[in-house]
């Protein structure tokens, strides 16, 4: 049985801050791919909270990792969002990062998976701050995310819409009212799950 190995690249929400680790969704997503009689080795992740693209890209220099994996997955922006940077040097970061992550994948961009940029200014977090900018900054850099993902002929995978939907109920919120909560990366694990399930 083959023994599939997948990496996950990003920041908060891909370590799933202030929730268990194992309920962060790449973790949720092995968990589901493992019930469905697929040997999955644990998700390795190189992400931290507050990182921007450059610093993922600095990161991933800096980290020892297997020469190649089954599955990659990338969700990276909302820092350089949050830093109020230009989607220009953003886009300029993002490409540099997916074809890292295409050389991870053996050079299979349909073993990348890019997932959108959860808004922040839904949460309570965000409360006093401006969210329809927020909203429509978000909207600019996954309108980036899911073109270059297309560029690279990588899978695109939207969280951003459910998200909004739910991302302001405390039952999909973290402690802090800002991260998600295990329920809402549950949603995200599902999309990321059944869209590898079409690659294998």
């Amino acid at each position: 049985m083959t023994n599939y190995s997948y990496l996950a690249l990003g920041d908060s929400y891909t370590i799933g801050e202030q929730v268990p680790f194992a309920e962060n969704f790449p973790n949720q997503a092995v968990q589901l791919l493992r019930k469905k009689g697929f040997a999955f080795c644990t998700a390795e992740i190189i992400a931290k909270t507050g990182w921007t693209t450059d610093e993922l890209l600095h990161a991933i220099e800096n980290t020892i990792t297997l020469n190649t994996y089954d599955f990659v997955t990338l969700l990276i922006g909302v820092n350089n969002q949050y830093r109020g940077r230009a989607v220009v040097d953003f886009e300029i970061e993002l490409k540099q990062l997916l074809q890292k992550a295409v050389q991870f994948a053996g050079d299979k961009p349909s073993r990348v998976f890019v997932v959108s940029i959860p808004d922040w200014g839904i949460t309570p977090f965000a409360e006093g701050r401006d969210r329809k900018k927020i909203a429509e900054e978000i909207d600019v850099y996954n309108y980036t995310c899911e073109t270059i993902a297309k560029k690279y002929r990588c899978n695109y995978i939207n969280i951003t819409t459910s998200q909004r939907e739910d991302g302001s109920k405390e039952i999909f919120l973290a402690p802090d009212g800002l991260h998600p909560s295990g329920k809402e990366y549950f949603k995200w694990a599902q999309k990321l799950a059944n869209a590898i399930l079409k690659q294998i």
